[in-house]
């Protein structure tokens, strides 16, 4: 019983693990995998960009596009390299064509790409107050945290590129505001009561005034979730 009971575990793991692969072919998808990755990289180097955080969303779903068109020849016998190879052609030519009409419209150009958005304005908060917009604070406090930021009210201005990437712009020092500390051990301690008067930040909009003791509601976004504003200078 025990012998039989391992022999048919192993045949589970068998099926699993290699199921009906011819060993012969393994050798043939080496090399579909290697032709096939060889030539989605040479795609995309000729196409200029040079990483990740310089494609748009519409880059970005010609890369899919081109791993699934790719994807197949690399272990499916019945797909030939040559097929995929025209599935490129005809998505590079697509993308080429869009390229070219998005240069000559602007309108088709915002359509296609995407335009920048404003994430903060004068040390507040503009993108995600309004239900139309939605972003990640983790997300963008990380990259305001790389970028030696301590708190909202040091920055000006905040753009969201096309790209994923996050154009900042600066108060000078005699003009940074009291603003939301985006430092973990500082952010983490919210509070739904203010216990002492003094300067506060909205944890939702970045909204900074001066509080008195007791509940508040904010002012700009009407949420009642606090943390203790800070002014120190940007360090650079």
């Amino acid at each position: 019983m025990l012998v039989n009971k391992i022999n048919l575990s192993i045949l589970e793991w068998n099926r699993i693990f290699i199921g009906d692969l011819d060993f012969s072919f393994a050798i043939e998808i080496t090399v579909r995998t290697l032709i096939m990755f060889s030539m989605v990289l040479l795609i995309l180097r000729l196409s200029g960009k040079k990483g990740v955080r310089q494609l748009s969303l519409f880059e970005v779903a010609i890369i899919i596009a081109l791993g699934s068109a790719a994807g197949d020849p690399m272990f499916n016998k019945e797909s030939s390299v040559l097929s995929s190879v025209i599935v490129f052609a005809a998505i590079i030519l697509l993308y080429r064509l869009i390229t070219y009409i998005a240069t000559k419209s602007e309108k088709f150009e915002n359509i296609i790409e995407g335009e920048p958005l404003y994430v903060i304005e004068n040390g507040e908060f503009v993108l995600g107050v309004k239900k139309d917009h939605t972003f990640a604070k983790d997300e963008f406090f990380s990259e305001m945290r790389q970028e030696s930021i301590e708190h909202v009210g040091q920055v000006k201005t905040a753009i969201l590129e096309t790209t994923g990437n996050i154009s900042f712009y600066y108060f000078k020092d005699d003009e940074v505001m009291y603003g939301l500390p985006i430092l973990p051990h500082v952010y983490k301690k919210k509070l739904q009561l203010i216990e002492q008067a003094g300067y506060y930040s909205c944890t939702y909009c970045g909204h900074s005034l001066f509080l008195e003791a007791g509940q508040k509601k904010c002012s700009r976004c009407e949420k009642t979730e606090w943390v203790k504003a800070i002014n120190t200078l940007r360090l650079t």
